[in-house]
């Protein structure tokens, strides 16, 4: 029988993996617990492994006495000196028991707190595996589906695939192979519970790490990553030796080395560019194949104005605003894109706004508009001690400035707020005449149909371009990814 125990001790070590001592102490507590089932709880009981014999052994403490009156609790001095010849009065003695006392409740109890601690050793041992697995790809089998989410079967445990975390359109079946990253290990009163992601930046790197040995060797980088998991994404990278192109290193002998990453993203496209520490050329890089005509940087507030030709503005912005999204994500930079047209006239705009303001002539108006003031607003946004640098400025005219800068734009504020009321004023006389807005602009078209119809159509055009240059992508920077244009 000891010798049983003992095989199946290390039986289990190995095949759980949990270390010996963890087993034995587990089995010391099932059995002690086992002996208060027994015996209650206020009896002094110890267990111990003996190795040697590989058993467990069950000790009763006892008090010597001279004469026994309570036999669970008291030991003789005569019998307790056959034990252990020191022993004297009032000494606690250790008896053994035998196990086969304990009876099949104290049994089933030991067997509960045996398989409950396994439980729990088994999880603890797997939390340890998966905690410091962070950022790595890793693969496993659909178990089931879950309000959404799909169930990992990872052999020793289950994680799971968040329906957030999951690329759009993308569909499994039971079975199915799943290879994702992990993005999160918890400890909960269940178990570790390890979240897995398809659309995380990171999933889209690691990718790379795998297919390009350069990148696993270090000697080319991913700086950084702007993605849309799903449609398109764009990584950065860069090359520690001179001698390697980063972009062909990634994009591979026929594109193999990409397309193996977009076959496993389900088509998602990826363009590579090389990343330029200079923010300017690197977001030009980051909107090809648009061409950009310059680039005006606020580097207080990271935002840039990219001015492109008027035919290339729809390229530079992308489908909804995905180009110019991605680019921005990948620099970390609020991007605005313009047309010539647009940025131009608003040049333009800007600078009779100067002009306009009282004191202000053709002299004073350039200088200020080669030291960077190009309207009334940037007059009134300036500092006095700023303005003084500009020359021919003194501190009493850069006060006059902007006092008259306020004035000019509280005018125009005000000439925005009388617009609206007239048109609302206009609303309301033709609801009295019984008209609508719509009425009058079926009359206008019917008086001159073709005539506005071809205006619309260029208004409506221009409108379009306008709002679409106007398109700024929010700065979200990600970590480590960027793509090269035209490799889809």
């Amino acid at each position: 029988m000891a010798t049983d125990l003992k095989r199946i001790i290390d039986q289990v070590s190995r095949d759980k993996g949990i270390d010996r001592s963890v087993l034995i102490s587990t089995l010391e507590e099932a059995i002690k617990s086992a002996a208060k089932k027994k015996f209650g709880l206020s009896d002094n009981f110890e267990v111990a492994y003996n190795e040697e014999f590989g058993e467990m052994e069950v000790f009763r403490f006892k008090e010597v006495v001279e004469q026994v009156t309570e036999p669970e609790t008291e030991i003789g001095l005569e019998e307790a000196q056959v034990l252990d010849p020191e022993c004297q009065l009032g000494d606690e003695l250790g008896v053994k028991m035998d196990t086969a006392e304990f009876g099949r409740i104290a049994a089933q109890s030991a067997k509960q707190v045996i398989i409950q601690r396994m439980k729990d050793a088994e999880r603890d041992i797997v939390f340890e595996d998966y905690k410091d697995r962070k950022g790595e790809i890793i693969n496993g089998i659909v178990q089931r589906f879950d309000k959404g989410n799909i169930i990992v079967n990872l052999g020793r445990t289950e994680a799971i695939l968040p329906n957030s975390e999951q690329i759009p359109k993308e569909n499994y079946r039971q079975g199915d192979r799943v290879r994702a990253l992990v993005i999160d290990v918890k400890q909960i009163s269940r178990g570790p519970q390890i979240i897995l992601s398809r659309t995380h930046p990171d999933f889209l790197s690691a990718l790379f790490e795998i297919e390009v040995p350069e990148i696993a060797e270090g000697i080319v980088r991913l700086v950084a990553v702007g993605r849309e998991p799903g449609s398109r994404s764009k990584i950065a990278v860069l090359s520690e030796d001179s001698d390697i192109d980063p972009v062909g290193a990634c994009v591979g002998m026929r594109g193999s080395r990409v397309q193996s990453v977009v076959q496993e993203l389900r088509g998602e496209k990826i363009d590579i560019i090389p990343y330029n520490p200079d923010p300017a050329r690197f977001i030009v890089s980051a909107l090809a194949p648009a061409v950009v005509s310059r680039v005006v940087m606020d580097e207080s507030n990271k935002s840039m104005e990219v001015i492109v030709p008027d035919e290339q503005l729809s390229l530079a912005i992308g489908r909804k605003g995905q180009n110019v999204r991605l680019a921005s994500k990948l620099s970390g930079w609020r991007i605005d894109v313009k047309s010539e047209t647009k940025y131009q006239r608003i040049l333009k705009d800007g600078y009779q706004s100067l002009i306009r303001l009282p004191g202000v002539g053709e002299v004073t108006a350039d200088a200020l508009y080669e030291a960077g003031y190009g309207s009334a607003s940037d007059i009134l946004a300036a500092s006095i001690e700023d303005l003084t640098q500009v020359p021919g400025i003194s501190e009493k005219k850069a006060e006059s400035l902007q006092d008259a800068a306020r004035l000019y734009i509280a005018e125009l504020d005000a000439q925005d707020r009388k617009g609206s009321a007239v048109e609302r004023l206009e609303d309301l006389w033709s609801r009295a005449d019984g008209r609508t807005a719509d009425d009058d602009e079926e009359e206008i078209d019917g008086n001159g149909e073709e005539a506005d119809e071809e205006e619309i159509d260029d208004d409506g055009e221009e409108a379009d371009e306008d709002d679409a240059s106007e398109t700024e992508a929010e700065q979200a920077p990600e970590t480590l990814e960027e793509d090269e244009p035209g490799e889809d």
